[in-house]
């Protein structure tokens, strides 16, 4: 009867597992302390993965493929410190909002090139270069988050080209 009554008054076991959810959503949601730190650190790991990279460049052999495998890496963590400051979907809503689509969608693309170069396709100079284009879109990616910043880099270079 008991039973009967929580059915009737909408109160039946959907709730419990509605519950379970919402618990398991409060308790996996970070503090902004948290955030803050988890930021800094994927950052960091990513911004050492890269210098680290840059500097086994030299050495014989297998040093390109330290190299890319590192930066590639690297990029992809400074990249993914960003979701602990906003979440995972918030942050991927803003990566292909109308102003930064094109910017994400090239940085994602030279991230895959440079992989498929260096492990599939085994030419490395165009690994490289697919390095130095992941870069420059990485950049302008990240400049996309600045006000003006963008226009700013538009207008200096046109007066350097002048």
């Amino acid at each position: 009867m008991d039973k009967l009554k929580k059915v009737l008054s909408g109160q039946d076991g959907n709730n419990d597992d509605l519950n379970i959810l919402q618990a398991a959503n409060e308790a996996s949601t970070l503090s902004w302390g948290t955030r803050v730190k988890g930021f800094i650190a994927c950052f960091l790991l990513g911004g050492f993965c890269s210098v680290l990279g840059v500097c086994l460049l030299w050495l014989p052999r297998i040093g390109i493929l330290l190299f890319i495998v590192l930066y590639t890496f690297g990029n992809v963590c400074s990249l993914a410190s960003t979701l602990f400051l906003l979440g995972p979907c918030k942050q991927l809503k803003r990566m292909f909002e109308k102003t930064r689509a094109f910017a994400t969608i090239l940085m994602l693309l030279f991230l895959a090139l440079t992989l498929c170069a260096a492990f599939w396709w085994k030419i490395f100079a165009l690994a490289l270069l697919f390095c130095i284009l992941q870069f420059l879109a990485f950049a302008w990616y990240g400049l996309s988050y600045i006000p003006f910043a963008r226009d700013a880099v538009l207008k200096l270079f046109a007066l350097c080209v002048k």
